[in-house]
């Protein structure tokens, strides 16, 4: 549960221990960011204004790192727009601030329902190229390949727009984000990273250079 108000922080974690359920609190939008990219939740609260990140962003980047665990936002924002804005970065739900304890406790129960049912995996398909991005796996053909959560990272964003060139500058921000260190230098010897795991599974030239462009993620050669 994540608010950078105290009173709500001690309100809701009494109110959902009380309620059975067990309960990380985080104040801030990189501490957030940190505990649940360890995938170990099983749903998140997460306030839209928050110090250091907000919650858009780090919504935003847990759908980026493959991250499905349940989130529900919970704002003092209520336009229309904010609500879309929420879902369209892969919300499960949004609830308006102030809000009714009983309430926001059904729509969590709600929340985890969904997620227990077991719905469909999140699967993309290129050619023959799987990516599963609950159980964060590639698969080429009939064979795994293994890659590095970075490598992986690198692929999936490639993939959610197969055929779509895509600049170094868009790969860095989306893959490596606000990391200081990272140049476009890393996007190449990345790109060459998967390009050979690519290739031992049988799907060379599958990623493609545009000269003077980007890369793009197409039907292998």
């Amino acid at each position: 549960m994540v608010d950078d108000e105290p009173g709500v922080r001690k309100a809701l974690d009494r109110g959902l221990r009380a309620e059975g359920m067990d309960v990380t609190v985080a104040a801030d939008g990189p501490t957030a960011l940190r505990l649940a990219r360890t995938g170990s939740f099983d749903a998140i609260l997460l306030d839209i204004m928050l110090p250091g990140l907000s919650g858009y962003r780090v919504l935003e980047e847990l759908r980026a790192d493959g991250i499905a665990t349940p989130v529900l936002l919970v704002s003092a924002k209520d336009g229309e727009v904010d609500q879309a804005d929420g879902l369209d970065l892969g919300a499960d739900g949004y609830v308006v601030k102030p809000f009714s304890f009983v309430v926001l406790l059904a729509q969590l129960r709600a929340t985890l329902r969904r997620a227990a049912t077991g719905t469909p995996r999140d699967l993309i398909r290129v050619g023959p190229l799987t990516i599963d991005r609950e159980a964060r796996t590639v698969r080429y053909d009939d064979a795994d390949v293994p890659l590095s959560p970075r490598e992986y990272t690198l692929l999936e964003v490639l993939a959610t727009r197969a055929g779509t060139v895509r600049t170094k500058q868009e790969l860095l921000n989306e893959v490596w984000g606000d990391e200081w260190a990272a140049t476009r230098n890393v996007v190449e010897v990345y790109i060459g990273y998967l390009r050979r795991k690519l290739s031992a599974a049988g799907a060379d030239g599958l990623v493609r250079t545009v000269r003077g462009h980007g890369y793009q993620l197409g039907d292998p050669l």
